[in-house]
């Protein structure tokens, strides 16, 4: 008598014998298209760079605009046409030209100048300080270089980003970073050799700076999401206000420092609250 796995055999071997494909296994199941491998290096970078202009592109007006509102200004405390455009091109720093231009108009001493200047732009202190991760496998003059190329509207648009992201410093981080600047500088640039050329033509009843503070504005209040970012708004503008009289500007430095530290505050608390929420349920 046949065991029943000698009849199985059986009848498998025969149906084999009858049709060869019987043996072969069942097809995958059909899951639809593959997707396309993702992009990694040169490509990476350009897919970055491309997603960084892109990205700026709704903050360009406003830039634009706060870029003619300083070639105009620069020309209207006196400075030669080339000595703006040394200026712009030189310095690129639009709170430090400002803050310059008074102290240059007041005829105050080189040093005063250069200090006002600085103390302006030490929030890029803290703005370099969370690019590090990301571009620390760069060799020092070319850090050197994105530094000059670094804006507050890189910062806004990078960190949001990519701030946790698992690895840092790839390609395409690196693409969104430069493709970000790049256009930034052009904009500003374009626009504020336009406003050392058509400075002495427009009237100062025009209200450019104004017009400057609400482009402004239209960059900020659509990014304000999300508690943490109001927190950062709310303790900078109360900070910033209390701080005006301070000299040197110090009050804008204080009001960036403590904007960071209340996001930070607001953000840890309500990771701290998710974790617990979580280990309750």
């Amino acid at each position: 008598m046949a065991s029943p796995d000698s009849s199985t055999t059986a009848r498998a071997t025969s149906a084999a014998d009858r049709d060869p494909s019987a043996l072969l296994p069942d097809p995958p199941a059909d899951r639809g298209p593959a997707l396309p491998p993702a992009p990694h290096g040169p490509d990476a970078l350009r897919a970055g760079f491309q997603s960084g202009l892109r990205a700026l592109a709704p903050a360009s007006f406003a830039i634009g605009v706060w870029g003619l509102v300083t070639g105009v200004a620069m020309v209207k405390v006196g400075l030669t046409q080339s000595l703006a455009l040394a200026m712009t091109l030189v310095v690129y720093a639009g709170s430090a030209q400002l803050t310059a231009l008074p102290l240059i108009l007041a005829g105050a001493p080189i040093w005063l100048i250069f200090l006002a200047s600085f103390v302006v732009n030490l929030r890029f202190v803290i703005f370099s300080a969370a690019f590090h991760p990301f571009f620390r496998h760069f060799p020092a003059w070319k850090r050197l270089i994105l530094g000059y190329f670094s804006s507050d509207i890189a910062f806004v648009l990078f960190l949001p980003r990519y701030g946790d992201a698992p690895v840092k410093g790839t390609p395409e981080q690196t693409g969104f970073f430069l493709g970000v600047n790049a256009g930034n500088w052009i904009v500003w640039q374009v626009s504020s050799i336009v406003g050392i050329v058509a400075g002495s033509l427009i009237p100062a009843g025009w209200s450019l700076e104004f017009a400057a503070v609400l482009a402004l504005m239209s960059i900020v209040v659509p990014m304000a999401v999300g508690r943490p970012v109001l927190a950062a708004i709310v303790a900078a503008a109360i900070v910033g206000w209390v701080g005006q009289p301070l000299p040197l500007r110090l009050g804008l430095v204080a009001a960036v420092v403590a904007g960071v530290v209340a996001g930070i505050v607001v953000e840890k608390a309500q990771a701290r609250r998710a974790l617990q929420e979580g280990s309750a349920a």
